[in-house]
């Protein structure tokens, strides 16, 4: 593959990186980091993308990947308020309730992240097994339980 190639896919596909990035990464600076990283993860990998799967849902992989085990290596300290805000409120706009929406999503454990953001993409079900590993039906099972806890954290007084 030639840089223009590889250059071409990412420009395609970025929106995959910025996602993953923004749930990952709290900060504007950490997040254009992990896209970073991520691309020169992806560059670093290109020669194992065999076309057996869509480009896009080898991308997820790597990147998710790439995401948690630099979350692992740091650890950075991330900072949540106190509580979320009561969802019985009125919201101001839709601005605030997306906030709200990922304050809520980076409580979620590296796996339960994984998921919901490709749940969150339309991504099908064998996708999402062939992407993070797990059946088709576990996929099922696995996001039930995400979307509960997630309800649970957005209605938490």
């Amino acid at each position: 593959m030639t840089d223009a190639q590889f250059v071409a896919l990412i420009d395609e596909h970025q929106a995959i990186i910025h996602k993953i990035s923004r749930l990952y990464r709290d900060s504007r600076e950490d997040r254009e980091d992990l896209f970073q990283e991520i691309v020169l993860q992806l560059w670093r990998s290109i020669g194992s993308f065999r076309g057996e799967a869509k480009f896009s849902t080898w991308m997820y992989r790597v990147a998710l990947t790439t995401a948690i085990s630099s979350l692992r290596k740091k650890k950075p300290q991330l900072v949540y308020p106190a509580e979320l805000p009561d969802r019985k409120e009125p919201v101001a706009d839709g601005h605030e309730q997306q906030e709200q929406l990922m304050r809520a999503l980076r409580q979620l454990s590296d796996a339960e992240k994984a998921l919901i953001t490709l749940y969150l993409e339309d991504i099908s079900y064998a996708e999402m097994a062939a992407i993070t590993g797990i059946s088709e039906n576990y996929v099922g099972v696995k996001l039930k339980r995400i979307k509960t806890k997630i309800q649970q954290l957005l209605n938490k007084p």
